[in-house]
């Protein structure tokens, strides 16, 4: 059925075949698109419909377009869905996170290799069993493009909740209980980090047969500010942006290869 009273649109998101390139960068801030945009040749803004706004460009003679998708794995999973039906098939979420492991300082880039589903959207595509990992290419041009740039980055497991203030005041809640548990079972774990859309992302792009990675800016780190250590909170997504874009660049450089 087709809600949208546009005909050939998305209901959500406002595009169509034809609006979208095949690849697709992913930020949730929705006033973080004009600013992603700057990186792409000749960029357009294509739609702005709730949370999801749209600027189609060029990167290296090739189109990409930015979305927003708002907060959380619901938002999130619809962006991409509506992305997918539009004609894309490549993804990479640029946000931001909380540093888990002491080691994960603010103004670092982590990169996600895998999420922890303890959000709600993901089991609406797979069962719990089935993990929620990032696509093996998309990660590894993430990866070179953090070279390429220099500073400070981390690979691997990022946790995913639905509850931003569940993480931030879990003695607060009725449940705190679990939610202390569970944090501290992630960390023994090694999960870097702490966020909001990847494993909604992960499991969405499984179930369609696309591809997805994440990368995030270090915003701050409440283990760090726990033991007393140094914890200044960072706002300046720059340094993510451009690794994203950089791995969009490597990604589309290797398509045209095979």
């Amino acid at each position: 059925m087709d809600y949208s009273q546009q005909k050939g649109k998305q209901y959500h998101i406002q595009v169509g075949r034809g609006d979208v390139g095949e690849y697709v960068i992913l930020p949730g801030d929705p006033k973080r698109c004009a600013k992603i945009a700057r990186y792409l040749d000749d960029a357009v803004l294509m739609a702005d419909s709730r949370e999801y706004i749209t600027y189609t460009g060029y990167l290296d003679g090739v189109r990409v377009s930015v979305t927003s998708t708002g907060i959380g794995g619901p938002s999130a999973a619809i962006a991409l869905e509506e992305l997918v039906k539009a004609g894309a098939h490549t993804f990479v979420r640029i946000g931001t996170c909380g540093g888990m492991q002491t080691d994960v300082k603010s103004g670092d880039v982590v990169i996600a290799t895998g999420a922890v589903r303890m959000e709600g959207t993901s089991r609406e595509y797979a069962p719990i069993e089935f993990p929620a990992v990032a696509d093996i290419h998309v990660v590894n041009a993430l990866i070179q493009a953090a070279e390429e740039q220099g500073g400070d980055f981390h690979i691997g497991v990022v946790q995913c909740k639905d509850s931003f203030y569940g993480q931030h005041d879990p003695e607060g809640k009725p449940v705190g209980y679990e939610l202390l548990d569970k944090w501290q079972a992630w960390k023994r774990l090694g999960c870097l980090a702490s966020e909001m859309e990847s494993a909604a992302l992960f499991i969405a792009a499984s179930s369609l047969g696309v591809r997805v990675g994440s990368c995030f800016l270090v915003m701050a780190n409440q283990e760090r500010e726990r033991e007393g250590l140094d914890n200044p909170v960072v706002h300046d997504t720059d340094g993510a942006v451009k690794i994203a874009v950089g791995a969009v660049r490597r990604l589309i450089r290797e398509d045209w290869r095979r």
